[in-house]
């Protein structure tokens, strides 16, 4: 039985609509959970929307609609994000579910079995913006006089009966979580600031309200709602059947990797493993708190109007030349800014003169002159192993070696340089020089070539899944009885080249003048 590998994003909050960081973290979840299946593991990728909240509850009101219907309308922009950026997900989760209802309910009722709950008052700040609790020595003033939340949210100041966890039990389980499993928070600096917070000391934490009623009911309380971050937590397990005893739940939890925002670590790297201690589930093997996505330096910002619809972009640079730029460009895990002109440059520099322009030079070059089919050679020239060898290096040893430790930019890196090889190697041999001085040489260099091509795309389909699959139509290789799994096995029997078409149309550069002008 093949391993496997569970990965979650952040549900998204659609309290307005998708934002370039919603497509952001879905594509890079997207090109992990793709890569994995392409080493065989079995994987269960699972997105949605957290659809609960007082967040909503305003908004609902502001549009004079009910918290039900808006979270139906939100929530389809989001799923039509992920579908239409080719997110390969496995479960779509919404937090109306009733499933989701009753696993919320099930995990309040094994906390409280633990002694983990109890009920009484909250005083203190409160951020609608960020639904989360935060300390007086948390805030920050505003240049108004007023008060902030480490985020930068308005905050306001709550007084009602609710539930509490007993976060405060849970401090040196975690400081020791932390010290056992380093790599359980990545990146580094996101652990250190874990383990800052926590050792400061945890207070228990407010899990209930009752001023509002848009949300999972607390058993046996019905005049409180959970807390939404109790409820949004639990969406991870829900989706593999939580509480019953389900084969996904057996199979796929603990789940490998929780891949968020920077700024919602807190909550699921301190708040989540403690929920799960208390209910004595097991916990995750690895957070990773990504970095934000800027424009041209700034955080988007709906006040400042600067807010991207990542759908637009998609339709105007094309989807993988999209999903290649978020991967390429931002190191993951750090903050990275995209702009109309970034997109442009990177995308014809890599993907259209680079890539694009060997598989149409070479793959156009044997359908005018073989006929469109190659076939396997084993005489190879120095330079024909050369290549072979630093591709297979590329493709098979670093890319994969840094795409298993996230390091998703520095894969794409290696697989840039092995391009960039397969050009020169194109150029030194000049295979239509050879179709008239030695065609059997000619025919040699056009076989390594489409092996080299067959495993930079094999290599790159995760990051560009529509564009590597014209490519593979295009190339249509033949292995025999090797399986279509090429790119571990060697050179297929035969190509046949067919259908050969442009991949990345140059993109227009936007800071051009407008023809007429």
């Amino acid at each position: 039985m093949t391993t496997p590998f569970y990965i979650t994003t952040a549900i998204n909050y659609p309290n307005g609509r998708p934002h370039i960081g919603h497509a952001y973290e879905a594509i890079c979840a997207d090109v992990i959970a793709r890569f994995q299946r392409a080493q065989g593991r079995r994987v269960r990728f699972q997105t949605g929307t957290d659809e609960h909240g007082l967040k909503m509850m305003r908004k609902a009101r502001e549009q004079g609609v009910t918290p039900a219907a808006l979270a139906d309308e939100m929530s389809s922009h989001f799923r039509h994000m992920a579908d239409a950026l080719h997110i390969s997900y496995d479960r779509f989760i919404r937090t109306v579910e009733p499933a989701h209802h009753a696993a919320s309910a099930a995990l309040w009722e094994a906390m409280k079995a633990s002694g983990d709950l109890y009920l009484g008052r909250y005083e203190g700040w409160y951020s609608v913006r960020d639904e989360a609790f935060y300390d007086e020595t948390e805030l920050r003033e505003s240049p108004d006089g007023g008060r902030l939340s480490p985020l930068g949210t308005p905050v306001e100041w709550t007084v009602e009966e609710s539930w509490f966890f007993r976060l405060s039990r849970f401090a040196e389980p975690l400081l020791k979580l932390y010290e056992e499993r380093p790599d359980f928070i990545e990146p580094a600096a996101r652990r250190n600031e874990m383990v800052a917070f926590v050792r400061q000391g945890l207070r228990d934490l407010s899990v209930s309200r009752t001023s509002f009623d848009w949300g999972v009911k607390v058993p046996g309380a019905p005049d409180h709602v959970m807390y939404v971050w109790v409820d949004a937590l639990t969406n991870y397990i829900t989706g593999l059947g939580y509480p019953e005893p389900t084969e996904e739940m057996r199979d796929f939890w603990p789940a490998d990797l929780h891949l968020i925002g920077k700024d919602i670590v807190r909550f699921h790297a301190v708040y989540w493993p403690a929920f799960l201690m208390s209910a004595k589930l097991p916990l995750p093997r690895k957070v990773f708190g990504h970095g934000f996505v800027l424009n041209q330096g700034e955080k988007e910002s709906k006040s400042l109007g600067n807010v991207t619809d990542p759908l637009d972009l998609a339709e105007r640079y094309g989807v993988d030349a999209l999903r290649y730029f978020l991967m390429r460009e931002i190191p993951f895990g750090q903050d990275g800014s995209w702009s109309h002109q970034a997109i442009v440059t990177r995308a014809n520099a890599e993907l259209s003169n680079s890539y694009g322009n060997l598989v149409q030079r070479v793959l156009g070059f044997i359908a005018r002159n073989l006929d469109g089919t190659v076939a396997r050679v084993t005489e190879l020239q120095e330079a024909d192993a050369a290549l072979l060898n630093r591709v297979r290096s590329a493709c098979l040893a670093e890319l994969p070696e840094q795409w298993n430790r996230l390091a998703l930019n520095a894969g794409l890196d290696a697989w840039m340089k092995a391009v960039y090889a397969a050009n020169a190697y194109v150029d030194e041999q000049a295979p239509w020089a050879l179709r008239k001085t030695d065609p059997e040489r000619m025919a040699t260099v056009l076989a390594v070539l489409c092996n080299v091509i067959e495993m930079l795309t094999s290599a790159i389909q995760p990051v560009i899944p529509a564009s590597a699959r014209k490519v593979l139509h295009m190339l249509e290789p033949d292995h025999g009885d090797l399986g279509t799994k090429s790119a571990k096995r060697g050179a297929a029997l035969r190509y046949t080249v067919r259908d050969v078409q442009p991949l990345f149309p140059r993109l227009a550069d936007p800071t051009a003048e407008p023809e007429g002008c």
